[in-house]
């Protein structure tokens, strides 16, 4: 932590970095982050407030989907600076009164964290002073099964977040570890994969000659068929 003219500013854990540890409070009992969640996959997202009407929005699509997130090795984990009672109510209200989206009577089984204090906010910088100096903005944290971050994306207050996109994240980093591969812009299941550039002048004369079943538009643009039903028998084996 940093500060200049008075002004607090916090790091943001950088892809490749190891997750900052924690333990926490949360709707579901303590957890010690990451440690509890080794061997699996892990979403760590804040949301600034509850009984807010987006978060809301989020937090009933999440628990929709979070069999589905499930079934990918990954577990979901959100928080904000309320407090414990505060996170119980708010779910309770979900689960009792709203309705959203052709959704109701949303149960959300995932740890929800009490951060009162902001210190594991702080840590994954998630306060962002330009935006609230006492909210969490809506930040998206993948964090892979040996602790490490491996992506992260950031909201402002305003901004519900795409959970096609999350997922779609999830699978495709499972899919570049798996395979060995990069995957394109909108890349989905079944679409085809970015192989890594040639490393030398050989390698790049033999994949221009269209072998290997590569398909190269030039030495350092090449891709190749992986078949979607495969991908998903590697990844969705839970």
């Amino acid at each position: 932590m940093e500060t200049t003219q008075n002004q607090e500013t916090f790091s943001i854990p950088r892809i490749g970095d190891k997750a900052p540890e924690f333990i926490a409070t949360t709707t579901q009992g303590e957890i010690n982050f990451p440690s509890d969640y080794k061997g699996k996959w892990v979403i760590l997202f804040s949301h600034p407030a509850d009984f807010t009407p987006v978060c809301t929005s989020e937090f009933m699509t999440f628990a929709h989907l979070e069999e589905k997130f499930n079934k990918a090795n990954c577990k979901l984990v959100g928080l904000s600076i309320d407090g414990l009672y505060s996170h119980i109510a708010w779910l309770r209200t979900i689960k009792e009164k709203i309705k959203f989206n052709g959704m109701k009577d949303i149960e959300v089984k995932f740890p929800l964290i009490e951060d009162i204090s902001m210190d594991i906010a702080k840590k994954y910088g998630m306060i962002q002073p330009g935006e609230s100096k006492t909210q969490a903005v809506r930040a998206v944290f993948f964090i892979d099964p040996k602790g490490i971050v491996r992506a992260l994306i950031y909201y402002p207050l305003s901004l519900g977040r795409n959970f096609d996109e999350i997922y779609r994240a999830l699978i495709a980093m499972q899919t570049s570890d798996k395979f060995g591969v990069a995957t394109p812009a909108d890349w989905y299941p079944g679409n085809d994969v970015i192989i890594s550039p040639a490393g030398s002048c050989g390698v790049a004369a033999e994949r221009m000659s269209g072998t290997d079943g590569l398909e190269c538009e030039d030495w350092f643009f090449c891709t190749k068929k992986l078949d979607k039903d495969l991908v998903l028998k590697e990844i969705l084996k839970n």
